[in-house]
């Protein structure tokens, strides 16, 4: 019997102890960053863009954190037809309409992290698309955004979209991205996001000294090299070789018989 009742106030008494210690402990707060859980659709896209990067991003050596938060603060889903959206955050290139697509995440990442994009830098983009490229670049702190695409369809909706989604610093235009944007220029950092077959003459000359150029070289219909060029103090061009890649051609009367070749020559 008194063992019994041993056991029994034993029992009681860790009882009273677990209340204790869950009626005194503070409540959970969420962090100053935390954002609230999207609903629906938007929670799925938001679950799919953080195992993007996480994966696919992180994991191959993408380590700016202004990069890192560029892509996962831009929807891409909302960049690619409707009918593309349960793959907008596979890693690889999705069509866009007008023989043109949306590059692969990693690509988008890779070359927005060798543009070394400071705050206050001006930065020129070739090939708007969707705009996807664009948000990216405007995510970056400080950063204005010149984009110039050829395909006016893809112009003017890529223009109502970035307008829809609040990006300001972001300024776009209809044309032929061979030539450049002069009366902005000079840039900080040139982006392309088709393939010439050379390097054009005026985004050279458009690009500040100590500027970065980002830029996919190589014939049509296969793999290219992408480089990436900083303007030394001369005007040269320093060339880093950053591995092969595929993008659709580049397009526009510039680069029909061009004799002026920027680089690589003829």
């Amino acid at each position: 019997m008194c063992r019994t009742r041993t056991i029994l106030t034993l029992a009681l008494v860790l009882l009273v102890a677990c209340l204790v210690l869950t009626t005194s402990a503070p409540p959970i707060t969420p962090s100053p960053t935390t954002t609230p859980l999207a609903t629906g659709d938007e929670a799925v896209f938001a679950q799919k863009r953080e195992h993007m990067v996480i994966e696919t991003i992180e994991r191959r050596g993408i380590t700016d954190k202004d990069v890192l938060h560029a892509m996962r603060a831009v929807a891409r889903h909302l960049f690619v037809p409707e009918e593309e959206r349960d793959w907008a955050y596979g890693d690889f290139p999705l069509p866009i309409g007008y023989g043109r697509t949306i590059s692969q995440p990693y690509i988008v990442a890779l070359m927005t992290d060798l543009l070394e994009l400071r705050e206050g830098d001006k930065v020129l983009e070739i090939g708007t698309g969707s705009g996807y490229q664009a948000a990216i670049l405007a995510e970056i702190p400080g950063v204005e955004v010149y984009t110039i695409e050829i395909v006016s369809p893809l112009a003017k909706s890529a223009r109502q979209r970035l307008e829809s989604l609040g990006y300001a610093n972001v300024h776009c235009q209809e044309g032929d991205g061979y030539y450049g944007w002069p009366e902005h220029g000079p840039f900080d950092a040139i982006i392309v996001t088709a393939a010439p077959d050379h390097v054009p003459q005026p985004l050279a000359d458009q690009l500040a000294k100590g500027g970065r150029m980002v830029i996919p070289v190589g014939p049509p219909g296969g793999y290219q090299t992408l480089w990436k060029f900083v303007k030394q103090p001369d005007g040269e061009l320093q060339a880093f070789n950053m591995g092969g890649v595929a993008f659709v051609p580049f397009t526009g009367e510039g680069t029909k018989g061009s004799e002026e070749h920027g680089w690589p020559p003829p």
